[in-house]
């Protein structure tokens, strides 16, 4: 069994600044795994550790898209325990929104070859649209569901989870190959290992660039593939009102009744 994780490398701050195009300025020395790849990582981890007592062989590949600093994410989640990392990055990339960015990383996955799993972790804390897992698999043509919270089986053939949707839970069985997106907390995701670490340090993390991929229409990438662009980034205001309001519990009950629907709450 193959399965893939997709992970990326994020500002380790909020504070970051934009270039005249309106893209990240992302600085190599102040960035982190995206927090919610690790529950990703650590979820495909828990299911080969699941195969392995069936006799099932699996193999796990973490697979990037970014700049050449992006390889040490790739680096810490081979540390974690998955068994090899490959980078999708090329200056053909930079500026891709949320739809060329899933069309680049599938284009990169079918470069891989085959596979049975793709987990993807819920969102990015620099995009925040917890759509990238979802447009992947769309591209891919594969069966998806998002937002798991747990897993229940894992067959063969198929996998069995349990998503957490707006007004309920849903247990659904997908066939191979498939991909979800999990929630943070489905399980507690590990350490780098430091053993893995010295065993690991001088492995190689092959690179896919825009000439390895099957599609070799250039304005299907980055800034020319991207129907979206970033206007303006600004940083919430941080702004609290307060009232106070007095008078018997039946005027206070009205007068919370009429901010409610002046705020269009009811």
């Amino acid at each position: 069994m193959k399965i893939i994780v997709c992970i990326k490398q994020v500002p380790g701050t909020s504070e970051v600044d934009m270039d005249e195009n309106g893209n990240l300025i992302r600085d190599p020395s102040n960035s982190k795994m995206n927090p919610f790849d690790l529950f990703a990582l650590e979820t495909a981890l828990q299911i080969k550790h699941q195969l392995s007592k069936k006799k099932i062989a699996c193999e796990i590949t973490a697979i990037s898209m970014g700049p050449p600093a992006a390889e040490s994410v790739l680096r810490e989640a081979i540390y974690m325990g998955v068994d090899s990392g490959v980078l999708v990055t090329d200056r053909k990339f930079a500026g891709s929104d949320v739809w060329a960015t899933s069309y680049t990383i599938a284009q990169g996955i079918q470069t891989i070859g085959k596979h049975s799993l793709i987990i993807c972790g819920k969102q990015t804390t620099d995009g925040d649209t917890a759509q990238v897992g979802a447009e992947i698999a769309e591209f891919l043509h594969i069966p998806h569901i998002t937002n798991v919270i747990t897993v229940e089986k894992v067959a063969k053939d198929s996998i069995t989870v349990k998503a957490n949707l707006p007004i309920e839970i849903q247990t659904a069985e997908l066939a191979y190959p498939c991909l979800i997106t999990v929630e943070k907390d489905i399980f507690t995701p590990r350490l780098p290992s430091y053993r893995r670490k010295i065993q690991h340090k001088k492995i190689k993390i092959p690179k896919i660039t825009y000439k390895d991929l099957p599609d070799k229409n250039e304005y299907h990438y980055g800034s020319k593939g991207s129907p979206t662009q970033v206007v303006r980034v600004f940083l919430p205001v941080d702004s609290v009102e307060q009232e106070v309001w007095k008078g018997t519990e039946e005027e206070q009950v009205q007068k919370l009744f009429d901010k409610l629907v002046e705020m269009k709450f009811i």
